[in-house]
């Protein structure tokens, strides 16, 4: 990233990246890159900002899943469900460090501004 000069770095949601989130936040930090997760516990270890679906309403979805299936349900006979609920999750602290300032607008949608 540093030999390419990029300027910010998406972290796809991937498994890998979720188990190393910290190791990647503080890459980031280490070489001043702003970047965008899809998981708002990346931001909550130290990145910059999060836009994705909420693990613990994907979590209980899912296990509501196997309660049917445990009660009988066909599994092909349950409907494909998408996530429903995402939250937007900003870190003011770590916009500071790298010298960034985020639009009050953005403030305001944020589900969760991390001071």
């Amino acid at each position: 990233m540093i030999r390419e000069r990029a300027r910010a770095l998406y972290v796809t949601p991937d498994p890998v990246f979720f188990f190393h989130r910290k190791l990647l936040v503080d890459l980031a930090a280490k070489n001043r890159l702003p970047a965008l997760h899809e998981w708002r516990e990346a931001v909550e270890a130290g990145g910059l900002m999060a836009y994705g679906p909420n693990l613990v309403d994907l979590n209980r979805r899912a296990a509501h899943y196997v309660d049917r299936i445990l009660k009988g349900a066909k599994p092909a006979d349950l409907p494909i469900e998408e996530p429903t609920k995402f939250e937007l999750v900003v870190n003011l602290k770590t916009a500071t460090a790298l010298g960034l300032t985020i639009p009050p607008s953005v403030l305001l949608r944020a589900d969760e501004v991390i001071e």
